[in-house]
């Protein structure tokens, strides 16, 4: 799906030259790589914070932390989502409400949020999918309207920039916080863990560097119960390179997408991925939506010719044993239903080369053909 040692060893130079600068060093935690990455990230972004942390569930729950949520509060997620965006809220005693999204751009919907709001709503988290930005103009809107906190989980769409009130923003930075991961496979990732949280809100911002390292601002000194979150010196190095390339590496994955585009248009079982008019798309992922008769078949074919595909996500959040007990009773999820079962992305990656794509491109099209669906 993803081509990490390509990718490494066309900057190999550069990453190999700054693992050893850290180790020489041996300041392996809090060196000046990380506040330098935080920095450099800040500008990239047009964020006035960043806090790195340890991963991306990390910076999710430490976002949660600092807002002073209640136990029983509710925080509004899409349904069809990664575990980690409701995972981090049960285990902070809050209740995840899980609500549908759209069924063309896989997001959450300002109407299906406002549709959820009870007198214990605090907060909503909206997952840019995929790549793609939701729709945070009518989203904060309702937000404002109703007191609400935004987490914006980014961990998929860094790099992605969305309209905003007349201005072009990236993504996460429009809400309170913006969260994202550096895992290997992300459009920005490390070389093993690695998250961050950005914040406009200096009071805010505060808080999540307190929370992050055990609750202190002074050493030794514990204001707030805090946990232990830190970016490695080693992974901030390397992030510190790769974000250079940041943009570059956007670009490849959305010419990779636009020759998918342009091969599948003429298959009547294949929708593409659509691209809202609002929001630049940074596919961390290429996702199809074929008829549920087929995915699973189309899924083996792919494999019998060593073909790669995944399936995100095969079943909604309310599904997994770990939260039937929180309800969805009374929402419609019509979308989410539909989605899980009709879903599959290709291999999308900054190193893919045309022999490669045409390879996938012809043996997704030779099924459909033996299908009658060209």
């Amino acid at each position: 799906m993803v081509d990490l040692a390509g990718q490494y060893n066309k900057i190999k130079n550069e990453i190999d030259a700054v693992v050893l600068e850290c180790i020489a060093s041996a300041e392996f935690i809090n060196g000046p790589a990380v506040s330098s990455f935080g920095e450099n990230l800040c500008r990239y972004l047009g964020s006035n914070h960043v806090i790195p942390c340890a991963n991306g569930t990390d910076a999710l729950q430490i976002a949660l932390m600092a807002l002073g949520l209640e136990r029983g509060d509710e925080v509004i997620v899409p349904a069809f989502t990664y575990v980690a965006t409701a995972e981090v809220i049960a285990l902070l005693g809050l209740t995840p409400v899980m609500v549908d999204v759209s069924l063309d751009s896989f997001n959450i919907t300002p109407e299906h949020i406002e549709n959820a709001i009870t007198p214990r709503t605090r907060a909503v988290v909206p997952v840019h999918l995929f790549g793609q930005s939701c729709e945070m103009e009518p989203i904060m809107e309702v937000a404002h309207k109703h007191g609400l906190f935004v987490i914006e989980d980014n961990a998929q769409a860094i790099g992605s920039e969305t309209e905003f009130e007349g201005r072009i923003r990236k993504t996460g930075t429009v809400g309170h916080i913006g969260c994202t991961s550096f895992f290997p496979s992300k459009n920005l990732g490390c070389f093993g863990d690695g998250g961050a949280m950005f914040t406009d809100d200096d009071e805010i911002a505060v808080r999540l560097r307190m929370i992050a390292n055990h609750g202190q601002a002074k050493k030794y000194y514990h204001s707030v119960v805090g946990v232990n979150s830190r970016l490695d010196t080693i992974q901030a190095g390397i992030l510190n390179v790769k974000l250079n390339y940041l943009d570059e590496y956007s670009e490849a994955r959305q010419r990779t997408a636009a020759y998918y585009d342009d091969a599948f248009d003429d298959v009547e079982g294949i929708k593409i991925p659509i691209r809202e008019t609002r929001s630049t798309h940074v596919y961390h992922q290429y996702t199809l939506q074929v008829p549920e008769t087929l995915r699973d078949d189309l899924q083996n074919h792919l494999k019998e010719k060593g073909i790669p595909s995944m399936i995100y996500y095969p079943l909604p959040l309310y599904r997994q044993e770990a939260f039937r007990h929180f309800s969805s009773d009374g929402f419609e999820l019509s979308a989410t239903e539909e989605l899980c079962k009709r879903v599959l992305s290709l291999p999308i990656h900054t190193e893919m080369s045309c022999p490669t794509q045409d390879y996938i491109i012809d043996a997704v099209r030779s099924f459909f053909k033996s299908h009658g669906q060209i």
